[in-house]
C-alpha cells in the first residue's frame, strides 16, 4: 500500500473520513447497507486499494459496538448456514483482487448490489401476497443462503461491500428488525476479523493505516449511539425501505464513480 498518501490528507479530507466513520457506526446499529456511502467517501479521499485496508478496521469497530448492542437477537442457525459459503466467497474475492483493477471491481460490485436490490423487492412483494416469507430451513432456503453467502464473501473481500448483499438476504428470509441487526452484527464481526490476514497479506493493512484507523474509530461511537436511538423510532416497513434504498444508492455510486 502507498501509505505515504495517508499522511498527506487535508483537513477537509480527514473531516470527510470522520463523517464516513460516523456513518459506519450508524449503519451497524440502524440501517445496514448505509455504509456503502462510507465506502465511496474512503475511495474518494484515499487511493482506491488503500481505502479498503483503512476502512476494514473501522468496520470492525462498528461491528463490536453492534454486537454489544444486539447480541441477544442473533439467529445462530442462519449464521452457521452462511459461514461455509462466505468463506468460499472470501477466497474467490482474494483471487479476484490479485488481477482485477479498480474499475472492474467497482462495476462488478455495483451490478451485484443493484441486482440483489431488484430481486429482494420482487421477493418481498411475493412474500406479502403469500402472507409469509420463505422458510430458511427448506431446500430452496438453503440454496439461497449458499448463493448469498458466496456473493457476500466475495463483495466484502474485494470492496468491503458485503453489507448490502447480506442485508438483501436477511430481508428476503423474513427477518424482523432486531433479529436482522443482531444476526448481521455477529456475521460481520466474524467475517471482517477473518479478512484481516488476507488484507494484510495483500498489503492493504499496515502500521501506518492502523494509526489512521485509531483516529477514525473515535467517530464510530457517536454514529452507533445515534443509530441505536433512531432504530427504535423506525417501523419495520420503513426500515426495509431504507435498507433497500441504501443498497441502490451504494450500487449506483460504484457504477458512476
Amino acid at each position: 500500500m502507498d501509505t505515504m498518501t495517508l499522511w498527506h490528507i487535508t483537513g477537509w479530507g480527514f473531516a470527510a473520513l470522520a463523517f464516513a466513520a460516523l456513518l459506519v457506526g450508524f449503519s451497524k446499529t440502524a440501517v445496514s447497507g448505509a455504509n456503502t456511502v462510507s465506502l465511496a467517501i474512503f475511495a474518494a479521499v484515499l487511493p482506491a486499494r488503500a481505502s479498503t485496508g483503512v476502512l476494514l478496521p473501522v468496520l470492525i469497530a462498528g461491528d463490536v459496538l453492534a454486537v454489544l448492542t444486539y447480541r441477544r437477537h442473533a439467529h445462530w442457525p442462519t449464521l452457521w448456514r452462511l459461514f461455509p459459503a462466505v468463506a468460499a466467497g472470501v477466497v474467490v474475492g482474494t483471487l479476484f483482487l490479485v488481477w482485477a483493477d479498480d474499475g472492474v471491481v467497482r462495476v462488478s460490485i455495483g451490478v451485484i448490489l443493484l441486482l440483489m436490490a431488484g430481486v429482494t423487492v420482487w421477493r418481498r412483494r411475493t412474500a406479502e401476497r403469500a402472507a409469509e416469507p420463505d422458510a430458511v430451513t427448506t431446500r430452496a432456503g438453503r440454496t439461497k443462503a449458499r448463493s448469498y453467502g458466496v456473493l457476500g464473501g466475495f463483495t466484502t473481500m474485494v470492496a468491503n461491500a458485503g453489507g448490502p448483499v447480506m442485508s438483501m438476504y436477511l430481508l428476503s428470509a423474513g427477518f424482523r428488525k432486531l433479529g436482522f441487526l443482531g444476526t448481521s452484527a455477529f456475521f460481520f464481526l466474524i467475517v471482517n476479523v477473518s479478512k484481516v490476514p488476507f488484507s494484510a497479506g495483500l498489503g492493504l493493512i499496515d502500521g501506518r493505516s492502523l494509526l489512521l484507523d485509531a483516529a477514525l474509530a473515535v467517530f464510530v461511537v457517536p454514529g452507533a449511539l445515534f443509530g441505536k436511538w433512531a432504530v427504535t423510532r423506525i417501523n419495520q416497513r420503513l426500515f426495509e425501505q431504507l435498507v433497500i434504498a441504501a443498497t441502490v444508492v451504494g450500487g449506483l455510486q460504484l457504477l458512476l464513480r
